[in-house]
């Protein structure tokens, strides 16, 4: 852990130890998880029927326990100065922001047992993963293809299973191999992007992204690469099950993202600076609103039809 300043202590004065300082609430990143949260409803595609409390209960624990306190955990092990997802003008944690964090992963470990031990345990390694990934004395984020794989496999493939045998009915024994591994390239698609305005910072901070190794240009290749093998094992399922039309209203909703893509693809290619933090935010607020919302509308035709 990194040395903790004096002062920082000052969360356990009387005055304020019942308070979040502001740079806890900045840093835990609540908003973030808007942009993880497709796979959320992308996994509620796949189920023969869905309990919608524990739904309901797993939305809560990902999205307000589990994705905070991880932002805030790597916020703390990082004291960005420069723009990070979702923020352009990181303040500077106290130690609060760790026991936060802490308090956060607890509180979801043990609502995670109302679903099941099996949904517990995932959330378990989940979390003892996103401490890998940023602990200063491992921080396997600084390998560009091992940082990357932990992202993919826990944001994507993890999540998908734990949402899908969390909502299923008991008796279900099979997960459809297709939603793990398309979870998967979805984040594998979306993560490098995010990577794509931090080069120098990171370079600074000693971390070697999967981005920085792909450069700007190849990192918007990759991304399109794993978006189209994503697409392309969905639209075979979707015709193995006979419902190419679940297809084809998904791809309504990817033309807006596609289009923005493509034009921000084709300024970078003109001007590297254009991969900033704005166009980055404007992409991830795009690209997980139409993309959540393709599923939503899919698993309500899949409800009524």
């Amino acid at each position: 852990m990194p040395a903790i300043a004096e002062n920082n202590l000052s969360i356990f004065s009387t005055k304020t130890c019942y308070l979040l300082h502001r740079s806890t609430i900045q840093l835990l990143r609540f908003p973030f998880s808007y942009f993880l949260m497709p796979v959320f409803w992308f996994a509620l595609i796949f189920p023969p029927e869905i309990n919608w409390l524990n739904a309901a209960i797993i939305f809560v624990i990902l999205h307000l326990l589990v994705y905070p306190s991880s932002n805030g955990y790597n916020s703390f092990m990082d004291r960005d100065e420069d723009s990070i997802g979702g923020i352009e003008k990181p303040m500077q944690p106290t130690v609060q922001l760790f026991y936060a964090s802490i308090v956060m992963d607890v509180s979801a470990v043990l609502l995670s047992l109302v679903i099941s031990t099996l949904f517990a345990t995932g959330i378990l390694v989940y979390i003892i993963s996103s401490r890998l990934y940023s602990y200063r004395k491992i921080r396997l984020k600084q390998y560009p293809i091992l940082g990357y794989l932990i992202v993919i496999l826990n944001q994507g493939a993890l999540v998908f299973f734990l949402v899908y045998t969390g909502v299923s009915p008991a008796d279900v024994k099979t997960i459809p191999w297709q939603g793990v591994v398309t979870a998967a390239f979805l984040i594998g698609g979306f993560y490098p992007i995010t990577q794509v305005y931090q080069h120098n910072s990171d370079a600074k901070d000693g971390v070697n992204t999967i981005s920085m190794v792909l450069g700007k240009r190849g990192t918007f290749v990759f991304c399109a690469a794993m978006y189209s093998i994503a697409l392309g094992i969905l639209f075979s399922y979707f015709i193995s099950i006979q419902q190419q039309k679940l297809f084809w209203i998904l791809q309504l909703f990817f033309i807006p993202v596609l289009v923005f893509f493509l034009l921000w693809m084709k300024k970078v290619w003109r001007n590297s600076s254009e991969a900033n933090f704005i166009n980055t935010m404007k992409m991830n607020w795009l690209a997980s609103t139409c993309t959540a919302l393709a599923f939503i509308s899919i698993i309500i035709v899949q409800q009524i039809g």
